[in-house]
């Protein structure tokens, strides 16, 4: 019954209007910014390691790459692996093609949104926090609006979104290790529990230190396979290009059914357009708000382009997926084991695990600065530290279709209300842009005053005149 609910639902909130919106304002963001994503692939890597960008001594908030590590860490996870892998099997090899339209466009949304998360962020003891619903209330002017998001993403991510990553890796460690429900949502509980409540640096330190090794790591498998099967590639291409505008799923029906697990298991990835990364861009310390909107997309890129691609090449490689009852996750194990031997199964547990436990903690994160954004409270944080624990142990023990439903349904409706503010907002980050490209032309390394923008108000933190003191010191070090 519930699972009927949500899948009726779902159709609703996915019958093209969500394919229309993700689409259309991602290919209209990327002419109005002339490709964005793309003109400045060498600029995201500079400033990703730029040491001007934070002071030296007394910084607040994260260091540019940290906050692209937390958000990194919330995109990686059941949707490289277990999500790749659901698409492949109900969409075929076409579907894999729509992931990366999602990436492709959806860079551009990325860009918009993390730059406005840096220019209406706001400082909050030794930290900043930031995202759409601070930039609804400052740049909108619609507190109201802000906080319908602030409420919905909370739900959505530390809530939602936790229950799928702990369900993904149970099932995982299910089919390699025959490991109990119960003892790994456990687990999972306990770990999650040590973290949360050490706050965002914890946080900062754990996921910058997993996600970029794991996913070395998983690339380089991924390469190897594609290496020893590169006589198959061209025929791989071929098939995904193929499949995605392929009389055969036009004619059998499926070619819509195709497009839209593409779209949604594209968006479930990498985020893009949907307002959860630049919850994390607003922490990081940076000496103009575009630096941090270039380091987003490149996660954008990082995600879908490398790693969900990584993951359905050997899926595609290794066959078997057509009409396959298994779990998503499954599949991928199953592939991998094809291709590398029975202990790539057990790797692919073991890089679930810290996948998938790293989206954990980065979803939290965006579930608190969001509860901070309603009301601040200590109360209403202990409350919902204890909430996200719980929905843990929930998707360790509940039914893969019931989890994944409820995500669809919940991103979505978060995804409407972000891409509706980021069209409105979309001038103020364009101005921004230009800003950061006269600077840049005239040679020198970027920085940001609120007056560059007059007209532009709410953007308190980039006052000439204001008091932080590490502030002043970044604003030096960049000049």
């Amino acid at each position: 019954m519930i699972q009927e609910a949500l899948g009726w639902l779902n159709d609703l909130m996915w019958g093209w209007v969500l394919v229309y919106a993700l689409l259309g304002l991602g290919l209209w963001f990327s002419i109005k910014f002339r490709f964005v994503q793309f003109r400045y692939i060498p600029e995201m890597i500079r400033v990703l390691f730029d040491k001007r960008a934070i002071s030296a001594e007394g910084k607040k908030g994260t260091s540019p790459f940290q906050a692209f590590a937390i958000s990194t860490a919330s995109r990686v996870g059941t949707g490289n692996l277990g999500g790749v892998a659901a698409a492949i099997a109900v969409g075929g090899p076409g579907a894999v093609f729509w992931m990366w339209i999602v990436a492709i466009l959806g860079g551009a949304s990325s860009f918009i949104e993390s730059t406005l998360a840096q220019m209406y962020k706001v400082p909050d003891k030794n930290q900043y926090r930031g995202g759409p619903a601070y930039y609804m209330e400052k740049g909108l002017n619609n507190r109201k609006l802000g906080i319908v998001f602030a409420i919905t993403i909370t739900f959505t991510y530390g809530l939602v979104f936790s229950a799928v990553q702990s369900n993904t890796i149970r099932l995982a460690f299910e089919n390699s290790f025959n490991v109990d429900k119960w003892v790994m949502g456990s687990i999972l509980v306990v770990a999650a529990g040590a973290i949360i409540f050490g706050g965002l640096k914890r946080i900062a330190q754990v996921t910058q230190f997993i996600i970029p090794i794991m996913a070395i790591f998983y690339l380089i498998l991924a390469g190897y396979v594609l290496i020893v099967n590169i006589g198959e590639v061209p025929l791989m291409i071929s098939q995904i290009f193929q499949a995605a505008f392929g009389f055969r799923e036009i004619a059998g029906g499926t070619f819509g059914g195709m497009i839209l697990i593409g779209i949604k298991r594209g968006l479930f990835s990498n985020e893009a357009g949907m307002g959860s990364a630049p919850n994390a861009a607003a922490t990081s310390e940076v000496t103009h708000p575009v630096k941090q909107g270039l380091i987003q997309t490149l996660g954008v890129f990082t995600d879908t382009l490398l790693i969900c691609s990584a993951t359905a090449v050997i899926i595609l490689f290794a066959g078997g997926y057509e009409g396959s009852q298994d779990d998503g996750i499954v599949i991928t194990q199953n592939a991998f084991e094809s291709e590398l031997g029975t202990w790539a199964s057990i790797f692919i547990a073991i890089a679930i695990l810290l996948f998938a436990f790293s989206s954990i903690i980065g979803n939290y994160y965006y579930g608190e600065t969001n509860i901070e954004f309603i009301k601040e409270s200590s109360q209403n944080i202990f409350i919902y530290r204890l909430a996200v624990l719980g929905m843990v142990l929930f998707g360790a023990l509940a039914k893969f279709e019931i989890v994944w439903s409820l995500a669809d349904l919940t991103m979505g409706i978060m995804a409407l209300i972000n891409l509706y503010a980021i069209f409105l907002l979309s001038p103020i980050a364009y101005a921004a842009m230009k800003d950061y490209a006269r600077q840049r032309k005239e040679g020198k390394d970027p920085i940001f005053y609120q007056d560059h923008l007059p007209d532009v108000k709410g953007m308190e933190y980039w006052r000439r005149d204001q008091d932080i003191a590490s502030h002043e010191e970044q604003r030096r070090m960049g000049e």
